[in-house]
């Protein structure tokens, strides 16, 4: 994984083919603190995106050389550095499949420079860090069975193995794990990322326990860690506790 970037100026890479589209970006977020550097093809995107530290990546789904999608899935082999997808496709169907190989964010090309830097602060706000102590960095690492979640780090590791998370699949794998033994409803987990202000929406978050489920090599028909209890939500094992 490559290294953090430092927070003195958020390091932005837009990875889009539309030039006029990524200087208007650039000229819009230079003045509000942040350095922005553009790339126009996906080959070029997946080499600047994991050779270099960067706060967040802004990745068009529409690229010569490789697709969005396929940018994305390269980028996630070796980094977790938040990447909100802008595209002029915005169904539903496209933003499952972003969020299944790991996009934290979606934007339609139709946005507003005010709706980009809300949601450019939302995804990046895990990876620009304040000298401030707040509550999560103070918190326990919490331990369940092979699995060990650091909330102060954002970090996640199983056995030796540490975990390639998305912002979105840690915070609902701590959600769970300070509940663990107690299920919490889609509804529950559903409002608290987005009171962390992440874009989700109500498929969203079957689509994020499915990718986890994944990462954690957890099988949905016997699972170790999470178990979907039906008409309810989701549950992590107390394997203390557990007589399932």
């Amino acid at each position: 994984m490559n290294s953090s970037p430092s927070a003195t100026r958020p390091r932005l890479l837009v990875i889009d083919d539309d030039r006029k589209l990524c200087r208007l970006i650039a000229d819009y977020l230079d003045p509000l603190g942040y350095d922005v550097a553009t790339v126009h093809t996906g080959p070029e995107g997946v080499e600047r995106a994991t050779a270099e530290a960067w706060h967040a990546v802004i990745l068009d789904l529409m690229l010569p050389g490789l697709d969005g999608f396929e940018v994305l899935k390269r980028i996630r082999r070796t980094s977790d550095v938040p990447v909100l997808m802008l595209t002029a496709r915005g169904d539903e169907a496209d933003r499952i499949v972003g969020l299944e190989i790991g996009a934290d964010d979606y934007l339609p090309k139709t946005f507003s420079t005010r709706e980009l830097l809300a949601r450019l602060r939302a995804v990046t706000r895990r990876s620009v860090r304040t000298p401030a102590t707040t509550d999560k960095e103070t918190e326990a690492e919490i331990v369940i069975d092979r699995l060990r979640i650091n909330p102060g780090s954002r970090t996640a590791a199983l056995g030796d193995q540490a975990l390639l998370l998305t912002p979105v699949e840690f915070e609902l794998l701590l959600s769970l794990a300070r509940a663990k033994g107690r299920v919490k409803t889609r509804d529950h987990l559903l409002e608290e990322i987005r009171e962390r202000e992440y874009e989700v929406f109500d498929r969203s978050i079957d689509v994020h326990i499915s990718a986890l489920r994944k990462k954690l090599g957890d099988d949905p028909k016997t699972p170790h860690f999470i178990r979907t209890v039906r008409a309810a939500g989701y549950m992590l094992i107390d394997p203390d506790a557990d007589s399932y």
